[in-house]
Parts: structure tokens; C-alpha cells; sequence
């Protein structure tokens, strides 16, 4: 392991940005997860086609194949530019490909969350007057995010590791797996230790995130 600790820098800094990268799809594919939602329990049928349609392509569409799109498809085949510079564009393609896949899986957990909402609260909102998107914001997506910390849990683990084929997709995304591979290509860390600590390291940001979201699923649980 001595090998492996004196590039523990190179090590920190891969980790620094797999987080950052985490991090942002997150935020993005949360948002847009409640926009799809609300998409597909609109009442203007097209709405609920246009979001059913993304939602089930994309979710069965693979990774690496979105992650394509965005790095040589719209990034390098169209020109597309998003920064000044190449490492921080490939950083924003990653962001957006991972986002726009994973706000799929936080739509259908939302989506199954707000089925456990009775439907009486509903039409309660619906006669005192309230409209379709203050029933939504007010009534039904507060609960049903309640209902569903615990599987928007394992969506957030599943990022975390699913950041790692952004750096094999034609993005090469300086994140921990690409540092990796870069040591091992180098042959400046011998191939057990190196993997046992990136392995390690991935634990150390999948397990806390995994016993958080358990302790809040309890924590935050409607009681009915």
C-alpha cells in the first residue's frame, strides 16, 4: 500500500471531482424528476405522453450510450461548447448526460410515491378551490417525497457509481475511476492495493449516504 499512499493526492483529487459530479447531476436530475412527474400526472394528455415517452426511452436506453451522445454526438460531431475550456466541457456534457438519465428512475420513484397518496385529499383540495399546480406543490409532491426518501436513496448511490463510465465514454471526465486507470497505465501503483482503496473510497461515499437516507425514510414517514 505504500505506493498507493504516496499518490493518495492524485487519489483525493479523483474523488473531489467523482463528488462534484455526483453532486450536480443530482440537483439537475431532481429537478427535472419533479418536472417529469408533474408532467406525467398532467391532465393535458400531451404532456403525459411527452414525459412517458422520455421517461421509458431514456431509462432503457444504456448509460454509455447517453453519455455517447453527449460527448460525441452534441459535444464533439456538433461543436457544441459549453465552457472555455475542454476538461470543464466534458465535465458539463457528463453532468447533463447523467442528469437527464438518472431524473427517469427519481420520476418513477415520485410517480409510485404519489399513488400511496389517497385519492380523497385530492378532490378535498380540488373543492376548496385549489388548481392543478397548487394541488401539486401544495398537497400531493410534499408527500409523496416523504413516501419515497428511501428508494431517491439508492438513486443517489446509483449516480455515485454510475459516475464512473462517464470517464469511459468518450467524455474521459477526470473523476476517481479515470484516475485509476491513469496510475495503473503509469505504473506508478501496484494493481490490489490500488483497487482495495478506490473500492474502499466508493464506500466511503455510498454507505453514509445509504444509512442518511434510511434514518430519514423512518424519520420523515407519513403516517396514515
Amino acid at each position: 500500500m505504500e505506493a498507493f499512499l504516496s499518490n493518495i493526492d492524485r487519489v483525493v483529487d479523483g474523488f473531489s471531482w467523482t463528488v462534484r459530479l455526483t453532486l450536480l447531476s443530482a440537483l439537475f436530475s431532481f429537478v427535472l424528476g419533479i418536472l417529469l412527474t408533474a408532467m406525467r400526472v398532467s391532465p393535458v394528455p400531451l404532456l403525459r405522453a411527452l414525459s412517458t415517452a422520455y421517461v421509458e426511452g431514456v431509462r432503457n436506453t444504456p448509460l454509455t450510450l447517453v453519455l455517447l451522445f453527449c460527448g460525441l454526438g452534441l459535444n464533439s460531431a456538433l461543436g457544441l461548447s459549453l465552457s472555455g475550456t475542454v476538461a470543464m466541457d466534458v465535465f458539463w456534457w457528463a453532468v447533463i448526460g447523467l442528469s437527464a438519465y438518472t431524473a427517469c428512475f427519481v420520476s418513477e420513484s415520485l410517480r409510485s410515491g404519489i399513488n400511496t397518496i389517497p385519492l380523497g385529499q385530492v378532490e378535498a383540495a380540488r373543492s376548496l378551490g385549489l388548481t392543478f399546480t397548487q394541488n401539486l406543490r401544495l398537497i400531493v409532491i410534499p408527500q409523496a417525497l416523504r413516501t419515497v426518501v428511501g428508494p431517491l436513496g439508492s438513486v443517489l448511490i446509483a449516480l455515485t457509481k454510475n459516475t464512473t463510465v462517464a470517464s469511459v465514454a468518450g467524455l474521459g471526465v477526470q473523476e476517481a475511476s479515470r484516475e485509476m486507470k491513469l496510475m495503473f497505465d503509469q505504473g506508478i501503483a501496484p494493481v490490489l492495493p490500488t483497487f482495495a482503496g478506490f473500492a474502499i473510497g466508493f464506500l466511503i461515499l455510498t454507505l453514509p449516504t445509504g444509512y442518511l437516507f434510511g434514518w430519514l425514510s423512518k424519520r420523515l414517514a407519513v403516517v396514515r
